[in-house]
């Protein structure tokens, strides 16, 4: 069983682009300048660059969570920056699925009840098969009427995951995924991310400080000063730590 609704057979081609975007916030901060940027179907990109390049300011223009001052967003074929409430809720909640730092889970909801909670929320019916056999693919089989508070930080990772991909999203954006657990832990749970590009057609854009994540993706894409300051192919640790080195002089 395959992630994506569409034939793994088909062309790649760009889940999300961001052309000549621009954010500028309140008194006159341009988080972001200007950036084009492309992320591929079937990919895993990692977003990085210093403290303040507007690494998070382009996760959240991306994703529809915030809109740029200038410039186009197509996210699943729509310019989402056009698009007003309800309707941009409306292709979020089809095509994006997320992956927080603080796991971002409902206390009050059991491990079954938090991963199908987006489809819920969207008023589809919920793909209970797929939700068990994203589960299994977590090692969370059998605790699925486990709360949030009796998990470790790593198995409530693994169901936010699982949420994530149970509404067989476009894309899934990663703030920091592995930013609040141990590295044996984090290393867990980017190895999953990893086979679910790999065997399952996923679309991943992570935002990560940690060169040793980033080599997990397919790309390193950097950002400096909110425009994009070049990418790496197939990054391994240390060319990652030289490049960022390069952009913090």
């Amino acid at each position: 069983m395959v992630l994506v609704r569409n034939s793994m057979d088909a062309p790649p081609r760009e889940v999300v682009e961001l052309l000549e975007v621009t954010k500028v916030h309140p008194g006159g901060v341009r988080a972001l300048d200007g950036v084009t940027a492309g992320f591929t179907r079937g990919t895993f990109t990692a977003v990085m660059g210093p403290s303040g390049s507007g690494k998070s300011t382009l996760l959240h223009c991306a994703a529809g969570l915030d809109r740029p001052t200038s410039g186009r967003v197509v996210l699943a074929g729509r310019d989402v920056a056009t698009l007003r409430e309800p309707k941009l809720t409306a292709v979020r909640r089809a095509h994006v699925g997320f992956v927080f730092q603080s796991f971002n889970l409902v206390d009050s909801l059991s491990v079954w009840d938090n991963v199908l909670l987006p489809q819920r929320l969207a008023g589809v019916r919920p793909d209970r098969e797929w939700a068990r056999e994203l589960l299994t693919r977590v090692g969370l089989a059998g605790r699925e009427k486990a709360r949030p508070g009796q998990l470790s930080g790593g198995q409530q990772q693994r169901v936010a995951l699982a949420r994530a991909l149970a509404g067989r999203p476009e894309v899934i954006f990663g703030d920091e995924p592995t930013g609040a657990l141990d590295l044996s832990t984090g290393r867990e749970v980017l190895g999953l991310l990893r086979r679910f590009v790999d065997e399952l057609g996923a679309t991943i854009v992570m935002v990560t400080h940690d060169p040793a994540a980033a080599a997990w993706a397919d790309r390193a894409v950097f950002l400096a000063d909110g425009r994009v300051a070049g990418e790496l192919a197939a990054p391994s640790a240390e060319q990652v730590s030289a490049r960022m080195m390069e952009l913090t002089r």
